[in-house]
């Protein structure tokens, strides 16, 4: 009985490839999850302050919990990655966030909302640096781009978040009820994708218990030039998500619809130029994307600036969000790759450093317009646009921190073709006049030509010189 073989398009998938596939899969989700829970909060924060009777500086405050909570548990986070794993920490960190949004609906009053955005933000903090070191991890043992994508999943959950909350105002939901409901849809959703998490990484890159992962002394000049290209990054992400639609509504002098649409088309931007960023990364190297990217994002704002007319700015906004999409995951990624020891730590100084940015740019745009206006103010973006483009060739694959650069392979194989003569001609089978040492075995002629008119230091001359020592025999 013969026995056909299976079609091509048939071909079974290895237990490898199927457990990474689901791996990854859970990561995805687990993305989504983090920007969904989030974003449902921010349409309906008018409500919760209207109930609360609280004021401008009051809600202030109450805002800044998330902060208070969050920048201190990102380095606490990173270390207990680096000793218990990405994994572990998402398994336990997730839970934990998707339940603590339904803390918002116990509060009355202003200390228990603080102290609920708090626990929130320490929450979304530990979450945010352990799903970015096991997308690091996992990219690092793919050998492929994948940290863009990760953060198009985020994104999309914020945009899905975001719709979800503006429905339930627009219905007359209580805020209450939106987020006890959430919590409970997030927590049902977070069970198979924390189970479906899979240890990654090719190399073991997934810590063993009991280990720890520290940055070395001689890399940290480094690793605080790649925070300050994630810096920038975030700071424009920050300023144009809280200003933009008060650029176009005071200094434009667009009506509310013209106005909601030009956040509306940058965090559409953001979301599909993160989905598209790992194929462009691939083909066009992370410096270029990051380069590229930064240079669109200042022309885009200087224009915005300086032409202040909103069938402009509404575009050139879409340009800025499509130039800076991919430059985050992507400086988080070549963390992972060129802090290979210590993912977790770098992972979270990078994230903490931008994280402060995101929260701290707005305020910075609203002193700075105080005093000599918004227009003036928004100046703030190409210039730092301009910072972003010339830092990211930090991002160089031919420049990474994993130690001194290796030798070239040509010569390193000419220098093994040179010690193996060496060896040889100390054995006595050569000549009886061989050289006493290895380094005197060869003579490496200096630059210029011989009286043959041959180049020195070319491999005929090094064949002339072997033969001059009496190591190759005409």
């Amino acid at each position: 009985m013969r026995i056909r073989p299976a079609a091509s398009g048939t071909r079974r998938e290895s237990p490898r490839r199927h457990r990474e596939r689901v791996g990854r899969r859970g990561l995805y989700a687990v993305f989504f999850l983090n920007g969904m829970v989030l974003a449902g909060w921010a349409p309906r924060i008018p409500q919760v302050k209207a109930d609360l009777h609280l004021s401008d500086g009051q809600l202030g405050i109450a805002l800044l919990g998330v902060a208070l909570g969050s920048v201190p548990a990102m380095p606490a986070a990173g270390r207990l990655v680096g000793r218990f794993g990405s994994r572990v920490v998402i398994r336990i960190a997730l839970p934990v966030y998707a339940s603590a949004i339904a803390l918002l609906a116990l509060a009355d009053t202003l200390v228990e909302l603080t102290l609920a955005l708090a626990v929130l933000g320490a929450a979304v903090g530990t979450l945010d640096v352990a799903m970015n070191t096991h997308a690091v991890d996992g990219e690092r043992g793919a050998e492929r781009p994948r940290m863009a994508s990760f953060h198009g999943l985020y994104s999309a959950g914020a945009l899905t978040g975001a719709l979800l909350g503006t429905v339930a105002a627009a219905g007359g939901v209580r805020p209450g009820t939106q987020f006890t409901v959430t919590a409970a849809a997030a927590l049902i959703a977070a069970v198979p994708a924390v189970a479906a998490l899979r240890p990654v990484g090719r190399h073991g890159s997934e810590p063993r218990p009991g280990s720890t992962a520290r940055t070395r002394p001689g890399l940290r000049g480094r690793l605080c030039r790649l925070s300050l290209l994630g810096l920038c990054v975030l700071l424009i992400e920050g300023a144009v998500t809280d200003w933009g639609t008060v650029y176009l509504a005071d200094s434009v002098h667009a009506g509310p619809g013209v106005s909601g649409a030009g956040y509306t088309v940058f965090a559409l931007a953001m979301t599909l130029g993160r989905l598209a960023g790992d194929r462009v990364a691939a083909r066009l190297g992370p410096v270029r994307v990051v380069r590229f990217g930064a240079l669109v994002t200042g022309v885009a704002a200087a224009a915005a600036i300086a032409v202040p007319y909103p069938w402009l700015v509404v575009p050139a906004f879409a340009a800025v969000g499509l130039g800076i999409a991919s430059s985050f995951p992507l400086v988080v990624g070549g963390v992972g790759r060129q802090y290979p020891d210590s993912p977790g730590p770098a992972v979270a100084t990078v994230s903490t450093t931008g994280y402060l940015a995101f929260l701290a740019g707005p305020p910075l745009i609203g002193f700075l317009a105080g005093h000599l206006g918004l227009r003036f103010a928004l100046l703030l973006l190409p210039t730092l646009a301009a910072v972003a483009a010339s830092l990211a060739g930090l991002l160089s694959e031919d420049r990474t921190a994993r130690g001194p650069r290796r030798p070239s392979p040509v010569r390193s194989r000419r220098r093994r073709a040179e010690t193996a003569v060496a060896s040889t001609a100390g054995t006595g089978t050569g000549s009886s006049a061989a050289p006493s040492s290895p380094s005197r075995a060869v003579r490496r002629p200096a630059r210029g030509h011989d009286e043959a008119g041959v180049p020195m230091g070319s491999p005929a001359s090094w064949s002339r010189a072997r033969k001059a020592n009496g190591l190759v025999q005409e």
